[in-house]
């Protein structure tokens, strides 16, 4: 196909390339409120068609996930559209569009930003990774809601932890249960990945521990985190032994043949059976925050080892029984989980029990049980949208009904209700300020490294937060006033008018 379009003649290319400037130039001279369609049918003809055959095959979301309800036979010209801020993050391949046809309805999906004054465009989609204050699409127009995907780290934007932040969004799809699209379970791929056999046996893990190996297993290499979890570890190794690979408190080094493996959050076999030698594995996340569970937790369940665990104030609501990881929090102090790791060590009737939930019938979770059986979206499970594709349907489906009741409105006021205006809150995301991860903040010397990074940093999100959101209030277009509003805001709060 490539060569084929290598001998295409010069003056069919220069025809093309004239006709898309064209149309660009067309597209682009009109303010949203005069958009004529016949040049919204040119982009549509063009912009908005399959890329090429493999929209017909595995990347399309025309056959794979209509569903049963949707009877939506309207063109892509008559289709609300949805506008991916992100382009790094587009969820179709090839090209920049695609059709979707969802559970009860269809839109067309793009990450081309010259759509976003378009009058079709309904919602734009955000990664909260990459959503920055100084760099929204400005002015944000009334016809089009927020809708925001974040499943990472709340270390990654804490604009989004901060009610002027998450209030800017209409629809969420976080790792909080609260959300409008729940991820907090997007580490955990089935219940079967948790009743795996243990990988290495008690037994074993007893002969090993005879010949030197640490009871404690702890492995990181991104060190400067809001956890602050470095300096917890380091007092809890006082208190029992701990083998620590990776760029944070090392103390061992990794075997020649695992020096320069990805093994970060990848299960490659040779890395997987080195880590599953150990009884315990410290599992502090980099973040802080309700239903915040990577694989750091999932991990060490699923070989058969006992995870030590800090992230989630919540997480024995996800845990498979009362009794299969071990959280930092229920303890006073290292000290005091320290020794009772080291009890653990000892008593391999006690230690066992932690494993019982490879039996199914001791998995007695009911709220695990169900979120796993009720989830549409899977994890490396074809059969299964992925949550990205996931998550777009259900902001096509929520947008098509929210315009098909503005016109059910507009055209019968009397006897229909205008749609109900939707908007996010904290506890969609509301992670708290970070904290030391050992001791208190007052105590710490003014020129520590964490202390000077991370709470500073979560303030300052929160300026942000509250200078976009002044922004739109005042229907800015230059999002590079940003820095003028939030200085604004702080003379006002000074004179105590904010």
């Amino acid at each position: 196909m490539m060569a084929g379009r290598g001998r295409l003649v010069p003056c069919v290319c220069l025809g093309l390339f004239g006709v898309l400037c064209w149309v660009w130039v067309s597209f682009a001279s009109f303010p949203d409120d005069q958009l004529p369609m016949e040049a919204l049918d040119a982009v549509d003809r063009g912009a908005f068609q399959p890329q090429s055959a493999l929209s017909e095959m595995e990347f399309a979301s025309i056959s794979s996930y209509r569903g049963p309800g949707n009877h939506d036979r309207r063109s892509n010209k008559e289709l609300p559209i949805l506008l991916w801020w992100s382009g790094g993050l587009f969820p179709h391949f090839p090209g920049d569009t695609e059709r979707i046809d969802c559970a009860t309805s269809s839109c067309l999906v793009t990450s081309n930003r010259k759509v976003q004054l378009y009058r079709r465009t309904a919602s734009i989609i955000f990664y909260g990774t990459d959503f920055r204050a100084y760099e929204a699409p400005l002015p944000r127009l009334r016809h089009q809601t927020w809708a925001l995907f974040h499943e990472e780290s709340p270390m990654n934007n804490y604009i989004l932890s901060h009610g002027p932040g998450i209030r800017l969004f209409n629809y969420t799809a976080t790792f909080r249960r609260e959300s409008d699209y729940p991820l907090t379970l997007q580490w955990l791929p089935s219940l079967d990945y948790l009743l795996e056999p243990v990988v290495v046996s008690l037994e074993e893990k007893n002969r090993l521990r005879t010949e030197g190996l640490a009871p404690v297993l702890y492995m990181q290499s991104h060190c400067d985190v809001p956890s602050d979890r470095n300096r917890y570890v380091q007092e809890l190794m006082k208190y029992i032994q701990v083998d620590s690979y990776g760029k944070c408190l090392n103390n061992k080094p990794l075997p020649e043949h695992l020096e320069d493996t990805a093994t970060a959050t990848g299960e490659e076999a040779g890395f997987m059976n080195f880590v599953a030698r150990y009884k315990f594995h410290l599992a502090l996340e980099n973040g802080l925050c309700p239903d915040y569970m990577t694989e750091k937790l999932w991990r060490p369940l699923h070989q058969g080892c006992v995870p030590v665990y800090r992230g989630s104030s919540v997480v024995a609501d996800w845990m498979p029984n009362d009794h299969s990881a071990i959280i930092i929090n229920n303890f006073p102090s290292p000290k005091a989980l320290g020794e009772f790791l080291k009890r653990l060590d000892e008593n391999d009737d006690e230690y066992a029990k932690y494993l019982e939930f490879k039996n199914p019938s001791r998995i007695t979770n009911t709220r695990l049980l169900e979120a796993l059986e009720a989830r549409e979206w899977g994890v490396n499970d074809m059969s299964k949208p992925n949550y990205l594709n996931g998550y777009e349907c259900y902001v096509c489906d929520q947008e098509n009904a929210r315009l098909a009741a503005e016109r059910a409105y507009r055209k019968a006021p009397r006897k229909n209700q205008p749609p109900q205006p939707k908007m996010a809150n904290n506890s969609h995301m509301g992670c708290p300020l970070p904290s030391p991860g050992y001791g208190q903040v007052q105590d710490l010397p003014a020129d520590d490294g964490w202390l000077q990074i991370w709470p500073q940093d979560y303030w300052q999100s929160l300026d942000q937060a509250e200078g976009l959101e002044s922004l739109i209030r005042h229907n800015e277009s230059d999002p590079s006033l940003l820095w003028k509003h939030i200085q604004n805001i702080a003379v006002s709060r000074a004179r105590g008018k904010h």
